[in-house]
């Protein structure tokens, strides 16, 4: 399974109603679920992102789950591609 790392941003719609986040998450992590993503982790956090999350799935549910989100209007998300120690020795090995 691929990991990701998505950082994200409340929209004006969304921070309008930043009470009803926690609610949201779970509504997203259900959904995400039915994808067969699995939710690593989550952080409400203080700085230039608002949400960090860390989620494992394929590349297209993740992509169908982050998609959906995007479609409510209450976030904003940028998506890392993220590689374990052991990945990145894999991929090292192909580098000449």
């Amino acid at each position: 399974m691929a990991s990701y790392i998505v950082l994200v941003n409340f929209t004006d719609q969304g921070i309008r109603t930043v009470n009803e986040s926690p609610k949201r998450y779970e509504a997203f992590k259900t959904l995400a679920e039915r994808l067969e993503v699995q939710v690593k982790s989550v952080y409400w956090t203080v700085g230039k992102y608002d949400i960090v999350t860390t989620l494992e799935g394929s590349d297209e549910a993740v992509t169908a789950a982050l998609l959906k989100l995007g479609t409510l209007g209450n976030v904003r998300t940028q998506t890392l591609r993220a590689f374990s120690q052991d990945e990145f020795a894999r991929i090292l090995k192909k580098v000449p």
